[in-house]
């Protein structure tokens, strides 16, 4: 299994309504948030991308812009144009 494998199994196991800064799904992967990045940036269109943001909460920007439409489809908590990561943020069992 290669990162992006890696990438793709942590993507798709952040839950609807939560979210995962790309730092958190990088140490998750075993790699650095942009290279967990770049590793997205090769995953199909049926991987929930959305439910990756910025540290801050900032949503992408990739896919016109769709991400904040997607994310408050599912119920994600918001603060203003930011998912509110005290709430939102995915943690992994171990």
């Amino acid at each position: 299994m290669t990162f992006v494998d890696d990438v793709r199994e942590a993507v798709c196991s952040i839950p609807a309504g939560a979210v995962a800064s790309y730092g958190d799904v990088g140490r998750r992967a075993g790699v650095g948030a942009r290279q967990a990045g770049r590793a997205m940036s090769l995953l199909d269109e049926g991987v929930p991308w959305w439910r990756v943001v910025y540290a801050d909460g900032t949503p992408p920007f990739c896919h016109g812009g769709r991400a904040p439409v997607l994310l408050r489809a599912e119920g994600t908590p918001m603060r203003g144009t930011r998912v509110d990561m005290s709430r939102a943020r995915h943690h992994w069992g171990h």
